[in-house]
């Protein structure tokens, strides 16, 4: 029975394997994190700051934002009601990449660029 008493860790070198051990796995974690680029925590990013609305340009897929207290300036217009993209790679965002309006508001295909 002695023999098998001695043999055994004192308690603080348990605490100090157990440590490393949980310190090993937070490391782990994090550089797959880092690794895999899930570090981005799920971020969009608005089209346009607060007290601001985005507005298309005409003819093209250019896009500004105004105040919501202004009007479009010249050659600018707001997007048609219920397409106006809120934040950067949402459904109204990827359409108008490829869609313009006309000077007389009606949806078009946006001209291939060179």
């Amino acid at each position: 029975m002695y023999a098998s008493w001695t043999n055994r860790r004192p308690a603080s070198a348990r605490r100090t394997g157990r440590l490393r051990v949980v310190a090993a796995a937070l490391v782990s974690v994090a550089a797959a994190g880092a690794l895999t680029g899930c570090a981005d925590f799920g971020y969009q990013e608005d089209i346009c700051g607060h007290g601001e609305y985005p507005a298309l340009a005409v003819g093209g897929t250019g896009s500004a934002c105004f105040k919501n207290s202004e009007k479009p300036s010249a050659g600018y217009t707001r997007y048609p009601a219920g397409k106006v993209p809120k934040q950067v790679d949402d459904k109204w965002d990827v359409y108008w990449r490829t869609h313009t309006v006309d000077k007389d508001g009606t949806i078009i295909p946006a001209p291939k660029e060179n």
